[in-house]
């Protein structure tokens, strides 16, 4: 259980305090852009590795105990709130998107603010946000807290780091990005900065988070060793 929480501190370490920070441009001055991105990329896989590998050591071992059990209930809404979370996320991968990585330059175009950007300008980290937030409820047991819970932070506090990030390096051009668009889901909508067009979010992508969402939902007993459907044993 220490290293599960170890590897959970490092984990939301250099998402929230290096890369997104003043440390991030810091680094990047010193080094350039590209050589971080690859010391990044390679301590974000290492760390991922670690975190993966000690949750299954952790949630085997005799330190793993049951902090809650919120009812099947909860556990049987795993199916729709994981499928939104994939429809969001997945399609959020691959729109223009000036929060994602070297895309900054998508802000400039109004046109760019079309389909799951309508929703929310960060679909992908709120498509995690939504899977682990689901995880921590469903799965009360300690590791399984620390293990989801450190997703569910670096996801939610990430959305407010990208921002911050963005704002300091386009300035004016990200202001009149983020006034037409909103971090938390739908607000740019209730607020009438925006309007949902459904219809584009429908296209090959939409298709493709379907498919990538229904093929880990019947591997899911396989590869988890937990079933997804409601009344499984």
């Amino acid at each position: 259980m220490v290293m599960l929480i170890a590897a959970g501190l490092v984990f939301l370490a250099i998402h929230l305090l290096v890369s997104g920070t003043r440390v991030r441009d810091a680094i990047t001055g010193a080094i350039g852009e590209g050589p971080y991105m690859g010391l990044f990329s390679l301590a974000s896989l290492l760390t991922l590795v670690w975190l993966v590998s000690s949750y299954n050591a952790a949630a085997s071992s005799p330190d793993n105990r049951v902090l809650y059990d919120l009812g099947r209930g909860v556990r049987d809404l795993g199916i729709p709130v994981v499928a939104i979370a994939f429809l969001l996320g997945i399609q959020g991968l691959f729109v223009p998107n000036p929060t994602a990585v070297k895309q900054g330059a998508a802000a400039a175009k109004d046109s760019n603010i079309r389909g799951v950007l309508r929703i929310t300008r960060h679909p992908f980290l709120w498509g995690v946000v939504l899977w682990s937030a689901f995880h921590v409820l469903a799965n009360g047991d300690l590791a399984s807290v620390i293990f989801f819970a450190s997703f569910l932070a670096v996801a939610f506090l990430g959305t407010f780091s990208i921002d911050a990030k963005r704002k300091r390096k386009l300035g004016a051009v990200w202001d009149a990005f983020a006034a037409k668009t909103s971090n938390v889901p739908f607000a740019a909508v209730a607020g009438g900065r925006n309007s949902l067009n459904l219809g584009e979010s429908l296209g090959w992508l939409f298709w493709l988070a379907a498919i990538v969402f229904a093929a880990i939902l019947f591997a899911h007993a396989y590869l988890f060793h937990a079933s997804p459907f409601p009344n499984a044993a």
